[in-house]
């Protein structure tokens, strides 16, 4: 059998593709010392279960934390010359995945376990929580999560759209009924609706932002409907608002 790197002698002083190894530096990663383990406290935080976690708490942990995003070689060049096609030459390239609802996600590990268990063939870069963030952004992916077990399985953490943001932004994540931001945007679109006598922010189902509003007599459901479209609408149109909600609930209470 042919060998793609026949005749190639490394003590000759060049790479295989003839490039003198003498005045080559590698640049650090930032992490030269790191021993490839969790956070402690990203860690302890992890472990607790899903309904005593704190999804503020987890952020921080993580923006403060080392996060290891896993590379894979795809193929570059084909090299025909021999009987066997065979690579000529191969990148590095991160790893996106599409769940089932079409929704684009960057993995991240904790740990090179985590990473080892979930991929063999997967090599570790570590990078800071904002660097992968960033990725996933310029990968056009919403969500980042942390430590997927080897398949099948489900994430022990999903960071979500709003959280990818902050982390990429470098600033601090609230939740969206906490921010001042998203308050001060909804409270200026519900001041050009005459039939909202009141509102109030509040936490909903899976992470969503739930605008409890009140509203004045006599409106169809027809009516309330082309009020919540409205609305979600013109929150939308401002992109730095629409980064800090993952999803927007509606509940009418009474006036």
């Amino acid at each position: 059998m042919t060998h793609r790197f026949t005749g190639h002698d490394p003590a000759a002083g060049t790479d295989t593709g003839g490039v003198p190894w003498q005045g080559r530096t590698l640049a650090g990663t930032g992490f030269d010392h790191d021993a490839g383990e969790t956070d402690a406290a990203l860690a302890e935080l992890l472990s607790r279960s899903e309904e005593a976690i704190d999804a503020r708490a987890v952020v921080a942990a993580v923006a403060a934390a080392r996060l290891i995003v896993p590379v894979v070689a795809v193929p570059g060049e084909i090299d025909t010359r021999s009987a066997l096609p065979v690579d000529a030459t191969s990148d590095m390239a991160s790893v996106t995945l599409v769940g089932p609802d079409g929704q684009r996600a960057l993995p991240a590990f904790t740990s090179t376990s985590a990473l080892a268990a979930w991929s063999a063939e997967a090599r570790p870069v570590p990078v800071t929580a904002q660097r992968a963030a960033l990725a996933a952004v310029q990968e056009g992916c919403g969500v980042i999560p942390l430590d997927l077990p080897a398949p099948p399985g489900a994430a022990a953490y999903t960071l979500r759209a709003s959280m990818v943001w902050a982390l990429a932004m470098a600033r601090e994540w609230v939740p969206a009924h906490e921010d001042d931001h998203v308050a001060a945007a909804v409270a200026g679109v519900l001041s050009r609706e005459p039939v909202v006598r009141g509102h109030r922010l509040a936490p909903g189902p899976q992470g969503a932002l739930q605008v409890e509003l009140a509203l004045g007599p006599g409106l169809t459901q027809t009516q309330v409907q082309e009020l919540v479209t409205r609305v979600g609408e013109a929150l939308a149109t401002d992109g730095e608002t629409r980064a800090r909600i993952d999803a927007l609930a509606f509940r009418l209470v009474a006036g």
